[in-house]
């Protein structure tokens, strides 16, 4: 049975459209200050009932949809994560224009970008210092000026408050900073438990009622009965009628869906083996929805068992590996070097005062604002941010999110008086800036976006009197998996025979991703031949030793394209190589086609896209091009487009579908341990080699980048060879700022995914 956590990394279908990248994990940038910009002005409320419209004071920004999760601490939905960790908090410390951790933002850290130098600042200085014994201590000196919005001071305790409260045993956001080699982490989360765990453990016929009472297993287990019975049978239903499981079969539906049943499994086994996956959390089991939500059918006390911390055994009163060291200063110790670590660090420093109790608080007796266990005041904050950010959160309403600009803000007040952060339908972002709704929007942008854009200006550019376009590279990539569970030969998904399988597949999709491409992006993106976003210092360049187009070689290893091939000759040369691979996996190849499939394979191969039901995807027309093709060798490849995002998502993550179409957003660094280790917790590609686990967990071993980006490139190479995914395009992000109402000149220079148009929202000013 597989065990998967919350994700890290950003899954998205490739249709999707992205909010902007803010100012989350940045450091802020000035060419020659290191304080305020010179605009005291103060800020005056913003009035929640009036229209989220263009003024001379406020900036009014695009957004996909809220969830109301404002926190620093639980916010997951990207703009949530805007608000609550970004425009309203500080981190300890940010990421340069390619990603690079800031380590001397107090006096900042000047650094080259394309030919120009840049000044990075940030909340702090971090030493990192490698010890004989294999440790790593992490000095952390915080600057002195830096204020909430309340005007209490930014201080360690601030810091550890925020740390202890993502170490947590009962913490279940998305931040995994306790899964980190901090000294005494472990130590710290032993001998506690949550409430749902325990109860769940001990069974139904339970009569120890030692950690918990009668009343509340109870009232657990009719809550499992009713709500969880009918939220399992509802991804039964999901199988049934969406994927052909057998109606009545519960194990086979369970199959399909990840899970591995005993034979007369009922729904309700099925439901305990997804809560006993996920550590009967709740919440993340909602993960495993294919529809309906179980907060909706479990009542709201047994819902948040979860959150509550039952001490069941002796654990560490403190975490030995966070040590204060002075009133802004403090030092995290790791038993080992991890080079992402570093990364963990680009984390808000949320204010012990608002979300925590002070009178909880005692450093030197272990106390550090919560009782372990309980964070439960935490939570209660979590709709309404307070932070030390550019801007201080006023309220929700109506779709959109009101903001005062923070005149202490420690870079400077921002020059803009307020920010509306607004909901907004993808068919409104290009007319919304056009007449003046919005201000800056996030256009999922092709070369028919370019060409309205053209339009609205009067001209051919995409800089004009009404529209100014910002184009940066997508901080990720779209791509084709395929799952070797699912597409193989015989039982092993590692055999020879499995990898030419899918290696054949993948050489035909390949050879059409020119034409794809071109014929949706135009110039806004590119085909891509590595596993991994463009934007990275990882990505394999042309000019590199061994850089190869992906799956361009033949069977016996030569190149299967000439520099002097057409494009009908290349689609050719490509369904020739298909076949060999096609042969050597155990096909029967008779008359240059496919007339039988080795046991454990087929004939036919589904491949899912998430094009609304429309064909409107930039992989879409890939796979129709490939999928002619394969009929001209007797091999079918069935293209289901899917009109519901939702259900894309759901037939990759739960394991059902044989090949899909989605995105990967890249994060700082280029850890690949989630995506493709073994024991990866969104290794959908259910790839599983012992050399490729090991390159990765070296990789982690050491901060040079030189020697980082050849085992990354090694153990690109090793996937490639399992032919499980097909790397398809990098595109390009736009983003959409009024010529009319926003001074351009104070935009952000240079841009990158890592340093957008808000990297800097402080300078930002209006006509």
């Amino acid at each position: 049975m597989k065990k998967r956590k919350q994700l890290i990394a950003l899954l998205l279908a490739a249709t999707t459209t992205l909010s902007f990248t803010a100012c989350g994990t940045k450091a802020n940038n000035g060419d020659n200050n290191n304080g305020n910009n010179g605009n005291n002005n103060k800020s005056t409320a913003s009035d929640a009932n009036a229209t989220p419209k263009s003024s001379s004071d406020t900036l009014v920004v695009d957004a996909g949809g809220f969830e109301s999760k404002f926190s620093p601490f639980f916010a997951q939905n990207v703009d949530d994560v805007h608000i609550g960790a970004d425009y309203t908090q500080v981190q300890i410390l940010g990421l340069d224009r390619v990603g690079n951790p800031v380590l001397q933002g107090i006096e900042g850290e000047t650094r080259e970008y394309n030919g120009t130098e840049y000044t990075y600042y940030g909340a702090s200085d971090v030493t990192i210092t490698e010890n004989s014994n294999g440790t790593v201590d992490y000095d952390i000196k915080l600057r002195e000026d830096i204020k909430f919005t309340d005007g209490e001071p930014l201080t360690a305790d601030d810091v550890i408050f925020s740390l202890y409260v993502y170490s947590d045993p009962t913490y279940d956001g998305s931040t995994t900073i306790y899964s980190q080699p901090i000294a005494g982490m472990d130590e710290y989360r032993n001998g506690m438990s949550t409430l749902s765990a325990l109860i769940g453990a001990a069974g139904e016929d339970n009569t120890d009622y030692k950690f918990w009472t009668e009343d509340q297993q109870k009232k657990f287990w009719d809550a499992v009965n009713d709500g969880g019975v009918k939220y399992a049978q509802t991804i039964v239903d999901y199988m049934v009628s969406d994927q052909g499981s057998p109606e009545g079969d519960v194990k086979a539906a369970a199959a399909g869906w990840g899970f591995d049943l005993k034979d007369g499994a009922t729904t309700k086994d099925f439901f305990l083996a997804i809560a006993e996956a996920y550590g009967w959390n709740f919440s993340a089991m909602e993960k495993e929805t294919a529809g309906t939500a179980l907060s909706t059918l479990i009542p709201e006390e047994v819902y948040n068992y979860p959150t509550v911390g039952v001490s069941t055994g002796e654990s560490a009163k403190n975490i030995s590996g966070i040590v204060k060291t002075g009133d802004y200063s403090l030092k995290i110790t790791t038993s080992k070097l991890d080079a992402t670590f570093i990364y963990q660090l680009a984390m808000p420093i949320a204010p012990l005062h608002y979300y925590g109790d002070k009178s909880k608080y005692d450093y030197d007796n272990n106390q550090f604002g919560f009782d372990k266990g309980d964070l439960s005041i935490v939570r209660s904050k979590t709709t309404k941010p307070l932070g030390a950010g550019a801007f201080i959160f006023k309220n929700y309403a109506d779709g959109t999110v009101y903001m005062d600009a923070n005149p202490d803000y420690y870079l400077g007040a921002p020059k803009i008086a307020h920010l509306n952060v607004k909901e907004t339908q993808e068919a409104d972002k290009l007319t919304g800036v056009q007449t003046g709704t919005l201000d800056v929007a996030n256009p999922s942008y092709s070369s028919e976006v370019a060409k309205q854009i053209a339009e609205i200006n009067g001209s051919d550019e995409l800089r004009g009197k009404v529209i100014d376009t910002e184009l940066i590279d997508f901080r990720g990539y779209g791509y084709v998996g395929l799952s070797a569970d699912n597409v193989k030969v015989g039982s092993d998904p590692a055999s020879e025979q499995s990898k030419n399988l899918r290696k054949a597949i993948c050489t035909v999709l390949a050879a059409y991703r020119d034409e794809g491409i071109d014929s949706y992006y135009g110039a806004t993106a590119t085909v891509i031949n590595y596993p991994i976003s463009n934007t990275s210092w990882a990505a394999p360049q042309v000019t590199d030793d061994g850089y190869q187009i992906a799956y361009s070689k033949k069977l016996d290893g030569s190149d299967i394209y000439t520099s002097s091939m057409s494009a009908d000759e290349k689609y050719k040369a490509a369904l020739a190589a298909a076949l060999e691979y096609f042969q050597a996996a155990g096909y029967t190849v008779t008359d240059g086609k496919l007339t039988a499939a080795p046991e454990g394979a087929k004939l036919e191969y589904t491949v899912n896209i998430g094009a609304g039901g429309a064909g409107d995807h930039p992989t879409f027309l890939i796979l129709k091009n490939a999928a002619d093709a394969f009929k001209s060798i007797g091999f079918t490849l069935t293209v289901n487009d899917l009109a519901q995002a939702s259900d894309l998502y759901a037939s990759y993550q739960s394991g059902v579908a044989e090949m899909w179409c989605a995105a990967w957003q890249a994060g700082g660094d280029p850890d690949m341990y989630q995506l493709y280790h073994s024991q990866g917790s969104t290794n959908y590609y259910k790839i599983a080699d012992k050399d490729l686990d090991e390159t990765i967990m070296l990789a982690r071993q050491s901060t040079n980048q030189t020697y980082r980006k050849g085992l990354y490139k090694a153990a690109m190479e090793v996937i490639m060879d399992w032919g499980v995914e097909l790397p398809v395009y990098q595109r390009s992000e736009a983003i959409i700022v009024s010529s009319e109402r926003v001074n351009i000149d104070t935009l952000p220079k240079d841009m990158t995914p890592y340093w957008t148009w808000s990297a800097e929202l402080e300078k930002l000013e209006l006509k």
